[in-house]
Formats: structure tokens, sequence, C-alpha cells
């Protein structure tokens, strides 16, 4: 994918956020007060990585329908992504939980649930190294892949609507867009999710060239 409208999108979208994130006023609450800068960095983070570990699982898909290679390579590249934005967000989210909570760690079930979310695409890494044969290695994979995402939604969206939790929106708490994410947040918040999504999409392409030029030099189809 070469220099394109949406890649230059992506680089005005984030600079605009990194900018009016810091800068832009913003509701003046209680225990949050100005950490809830946060919101347009950590909360998108979680964005990307479902979104680019839903089109890893989309790609697992087409690579058990059509086998081929260039598929499989796809839907690792895309899972490696979704793997550091999780990793970010998880960080993010400890940042924030030390000012708002007064721990990194709480044991919130969201955090916790987070935390097994990883784990099982981290799983999915070392699944794949311990295959020798491509095929072998690609089609399980892809199996796997299709188990951890349905996992990953049910932890990170549902589990923690049913039990009590610090986050907005879960265990009865009201969500962010019903008391403070007012008109000013949403005009930089959602710019944020498009510009980490669309940036998660450019890092991926690029990866997804590098391994296509390796295997090429290494003569792997």
């Amino acid at each position: 994918m070469r220099l394109s409208w949406w890649k230059l999108v992506t680089v005005l979208l984030l600079l605009f956020v990194v900018i009016a994130g810091l800068l832009f006023d913003v509701p003046h609450l209680d225990i949050l007060n100005e950490t809830i800068r946060n919101l347009y960095f950590h909360v998108p983070m979680w964005f990307g990585m479902i979104t680019m570990l839903f089109i890893s699982a989309v790609y697992s898909i087409i690579y058990l329908r059509s086998g081929k290679a260039a598929v499989d390579i796809a839907a690792c590249e895309f899972a490696n992504s979704g793997i550091v934005f999780g990793i970010l967000g998880l960080i993010t989210g400890m940042i924030w939980a030390k000012f708002t909570w007064g721990a990194f760690w709480s044991s919130d079930p969201k955090q916790n649930a987070a935390a097994i979310g990883l784990l099982l695409y981290l799983a999915y890494f070392v699944l794949r190294a311990s295959f020798s044969d491509d095929q072998q290695r690609a089609r399980v994979s892809s199996v796997y892949n299709l188990f951890c995402y349905p996992a990953l939604v049910v932890l990170l969206i549902i589990l923690p609507r049913m039990t009590d939790s610090l986050h907005p929106g879960s265990g009865g708490n009201p969500g962010f867009s019903s008391y403070d994410l007012d008109n000013r947040m949403r005009l930089v918040f959602y710019p944020a999710v498009i510009g980490f999504i669309l940036l998660g999409v450019w890092i991926t392409s690029l990866r997804i060239r590098i391994r296509k030029v390796k295997n090429n030099l290494y003569g792997i189809s």
C-alpha cells in the first residue's frame, strides 16, 4: 500500500489528537481532574486492539477457506499489532488507575480480564512458534485465533458488565458518555479512535510487506 490519502488523514488526525488532547478544555470532575485526558489515548488503544484482532480473525477464516500463505501472514501481523495496542492500553490504564484508584493494579474485573485476554493472544504466538511445518502452523493457529477473539469479547465486554467494577459502564457504573463525555471531548475522542485504528492498519501493512520481502529473499512460498 503506497502513500495515499488515508495515510495523510492518519497523520493529521493523530497530530490533532495529541495537540487538542493536551490543550483543549475538559470537564473538571472530582477524582478524575486532568487525568480525564487519558480518555483520548487509553480507550482508543482498546478500540485499536479489538479492531486489529477482529481483522486478524477474519483473515484466519479466509485462510481456512483458501489455504494461501499470504493470508496467514496478514492474520499473524494483524494479531501482532493488536497485541501492541493491547499492551499500550493496559499500560495507559494502569497509569490512569494509579491517579484515580490509588494503585496501578487493583484487581478490577476489567483489568484482570484484559490481562487474561492478552495472555490468550500471547499463547497464539507461542503456538505458532511450536510448529515447523508452515501449513500445519497456519491451520492450527487459524483455528486457535477463531477461539481467541470471541473469548476476548466475552472477557472485555460481557463479563465486566455482570460484576462490580470500577470502570465506567461496568457493574452498574454509568459510562463516560452518560455523564462526562461532552461535545468538547467527543470532538477529540472520535478522531482519536479513527486515527489509532488507521495507524494500526498502516503499521500492519508495512509489516506484511516486510514479511513478504523476507519470504521472497529466502525462497519461502
